[in-house]
């Protein structure tokens, strides 16, 4: 199993994991359909951070006087718990051919909606996988975002998140991903960094809210220091906070390669890089998948109502659904319902729940993942009698690819069973005998 595996001690922008991902050996021409649709470049360079080598990426307009480039570093602007990545446009440039007259374009631009990003976004005739990671990173800054200043995710505007750069750093991020082809992404624990930054609301103390609330929508963990900087900024949250799984250590990895990308502070003795692994690890597990489970207990529910809980809650984002038989108060008898569901629906499939039961309490009971096969459908056709039937059999696999199950499904055996007379144990045996052939 490929695996990219960022370490987080100095924490990340969006213009260093775009570096990282570089010098791990993503290919730059990537990066050509953001290019064409924002009219921008990606300024790659390189630098030295406390003995590391290291790559630089600036975001930059071509052309003018070089007159509004600005020392970020020391720069202080408002920018509403968003995005000024990290001070990192302000590099040491070592050699490279650049057009010496491109401006820099952080937080240049119009500042646009959560709709207007997403417009953008959708029209840089980006691949499909690309297209959907870039737009799921924008809806989780859009959601931080919202919850931050009470709005919609509609009404939403951005500001320094949603200028040309930071566009670019999302997408960017995006397609050199997608360029690495990892099947797993995992973080140790992000830095935040200390101290208080300038917003337009005032003084707020490091990490930002919009950063706060990223996390809290994450696998990750966050820990302070071990500089007051602003070390983890959203955009850099919002990217890993979609990929990347959250690790206490850096795993047993078969190295392929590793990246360096640096932010434009200096902060010796500390290098201010944020490094990433390469590799091949976690041979032969299965697929860790977030989850929500909801539990309510119920004692005067009708067979109807439990009957129905399968496809009402699954309507509202269910993806499992359990009724046992419990003894409740008094000694009643009585069915504890537990749900299994995304993080992102446990609050419309506890609605749902309470509105179908009229259960007047629903639970959280607090687990955040379970671990689970890869499974694909696939039909095969039994000849019985001079007729051709259809089964379509389940087979699951782990991180790797490698099958351990194959299973029929009972209904079309089945069906199938009813026209010919077959035991439906005989039919789902054949249909899996047919199935495991197909995969040798």
């Amino acid at each position: 199993m490929r695996i990219l595996a960022f370490d987080g001690r100095m924490g990340a922008s969006g213009d260093m994991i775009l570096a990282a991902l570089l010098d791990a050996g993503a290919d730059p021409d990537a990066l050509e359909p953001v290019t064409n649709a924002l009219e921008v470049e990606y300024r790659i360079d390189e630098t030295v951070k406390c003995g590391l080598s290291s790559t630089t990426v600036d975001v930059c307009y071509p052309g003018g006087d070089g007159s509004e480039t600005r020392d970020h570093a020391d720069d202080k602007h408002e920018h509403d718990g968003l995005d000024h990545d990290h001070g990192d446009h302000h590099h040491e440039h070592d050699g490279h051919e650049h057009d010496e007259t491109a401006v820099s374009a952080e937080g240049h631009g119009p500042h646009r909606s959560y709709l207007e990003v997403r417009e953008i976004v959708e029209g840089m005739a980006l691949e499909p996988t690309v297209e959907a990671d870039a737009l799921a990173i924008f809806e989780l800054l859009g959601e931080a975002e919202a919850s931050v200043h009470g709005e919609s995710l509609e009404d939403i505007h951005f500001h320094e998140v949603g200028a040309d750069d930071a566009i670019a750093d999302v997408v960017g991020a995006a397609a050199l991903v997608d360029d690495l082809d990892p099947e797993g992404i995992v973080t140790t624990a992000l830095s935040t960094g200390g101290g208080t930054v300038s917003m337009s609301h005032g003084e707020y103390p490091v990490p930002t809210p919009a950063v706060v609330e990223i996390a809290e929508r994450s696998d990750w963990s966050l820990r302070g220091g071990p500089v007051d900087a602003e070390l983890l900024t959203p955009t850099g949250a919002a990217i890993l906070g979609y990929y990347a799984d959250g690790v206490e250590t850096l795993p047993s990895l078969d190295l392929e390669g590793s990246g360096y990308g640096a932010g434009g502070y200096d902060l010796d003795p500390h290098p201010n890089v944020l490094r990433v692994l390469v590799g091949e690890g976690g041979r032969g597990e299965l697929v860790k998948d977030d989850i929500a489970v909801l539990e309510t207990n119920l004692d005067d529910a009708t067979p109807e109502v439990l009957g129905g809980l399968q496809e009402t809650l699954a309507d509202a984002g269910a993806r499992d659904v359990s009724i046992l038989p419990a003894t409740m108060k008094k000694s009643r008898p009585g069915h504890l319902v537990k749900v299994i569901c995304k993080p992102a629906d446990r609050e419309r499939v506890a609605r749902a729940l309470a509105e179908e039961t009229g259960t007047l309490g629903v639970r959280d009971a607090g687990a955040t993942h379970r671990w689970i096969a890869n499974r694909e459908f696939e039909t095969v056709e039994l000849d019985l009698e001079g007729e051709t039937y259809a089964v379509t059999v389940k087979v699951a696999s782990d991180a790797d690819g490698e099958v351990y199950d194959v299973s029929g499904e009972y209904d079309d055996a089945l069906a199938v069973a009813r026209k010919t007379g077959l035991a439906i144990r005989e039919v789902l045996r054949r249909a899996e005998s047919i199935a495991v052939e197909s995969l040798e």
